[in-house]
């Protein structure tokens, strides 16, 4: 009698438990698909990057978007156009930091190893501002050929949406690429207002946000799409030239300023070439490390004073 109730007790655990890796089995395929739904759903969107390459450090971005800092670096990446997540670009610049680190302290003294930390951090994002700013320079190059392409195709009869459709595919990167978002998004329900608005976010510009604006209230108002994308096309021809001859005119101003931070380090590396240990001595008080921090800080605002002098809104 007990060995029958032992056999008919395993029977059951045994029967249980295949139904429950059965259920198991059946969530995780469920799960799977719908993963992969949401992934090709997004991808479409133009919301994550599509390269198709192995992404690193997994766990590092996932936690990194939940924070406001994390979105903001996404935003940021995503003006850039470079294909990087934003886990992967926080642990390469912590690499960088902490090479740089090394480096000041093993090569100049160890105060200034800290610096030199710090100073991989603002060329990190320096890196970030001026891949967004050559983007945004190039898409505004782009721009005269995008209104052109958009005016044509509104006057041979075609819906905006269309002609979006049609610049995407035929122009290069990086408009090509953010017409082809903006695609995506209006083909899966957004609104035009709210797809042009985030290309403006995205590269923000004089000259977008006329283009995006010009395009919204002719699709609101039902306006004469065709003029009105013929004029602005002038316009934008103009001040491609304008900004141009301006660029070439302030560009020895430009290497001025990066000139002036770079003789100051490169003092540091001559002082110590001349006399080996000198920083080790001139950091090894109070008043020297004041008199270090004190430099650096007008260099940087030296910088920063060059950049804004020279800086001409078009």
């Amino acid at each position: 009698m007990e060995l029958q109730s032992l056999i008919t007790l395993t029977t059951g655990v045994t029967l249980l438990t295949c139904v429950l890796v059965v259920v198991g089995l059946h969530s995780y395929a469920m799960g799977k698909a719908q993963r992969q739904a949401l992934v090709d759903r997004l991808s479409a969107t133009g919301q994550i990057p599509t390269g198709g390459r192995r992404r690193n450090f997994r766990g590092i971005d996932r936690r990194l978007r939940r924070t406001k800092l994390g979105k903001k670096l996404e935003l940021r990446l995503a003006a850039t156009g470079l294909d990087i997540t934003p886990g992967e670009f926080f642990v390469y610049m912590l690499a960088t930091v902490a090479g740089l680190w090394l480096i000041g302290q093993a090569a100049l003294a160890p105060f200034f190893g800290p610096l030199a930390g710090l100073l991989g951090i603002g060329v990190a994002v320096q890196f970030l501002n001026w891949q967004r700013q050559k983007r945004i320079e190039k898409f505004i190059n782009q721009l005269p050929e995008m209104a052109r392409i958009l005016a044509n195709a509104t006057q041979a009869g075609l819906a905006l949406r269309t002609a979006i459709g049609m610049a995407a595919e035929e122009m290069e990167a990086p408009a090509g690429e953010e017409l082809g978002k903006v695609s995506n998004q209006l083909a899966v329900g957004a609104s035009m207002d709210d797809a042009l608005g985030e290309l403006a976010d995205r590269l923000p510009s004089r000259e977008l946000v006329v283009l995006v604006t010009t395009l919204v209230l002719s699709n609101r108002a039902g306006g004469q799409v065709v003029s009105a994308l013929r004029n602005l096309t002038e316009t934008l021809e103009e001040r491609k030239e304008t900004r141009r001859e301006v660029r070439t005119q302030l560009s020895q101003v430009n290497m001025t300023s990066y000139a002036v931070p770079v003789l100051g380090v490169g003092s540091l590396f001559l002082m110590n070439g001349v006399k080996d240990g000198a920083l080790d001595r001139m950091t090894g008080s109070a008043f020297g490390q004041a008199a270090v921090i004190i430099a650096f800080s007008l260099y940087a605002v030296g910088f920063v004073l060059i950049r804004r002098l020279s800086r001409i809104d078009v």
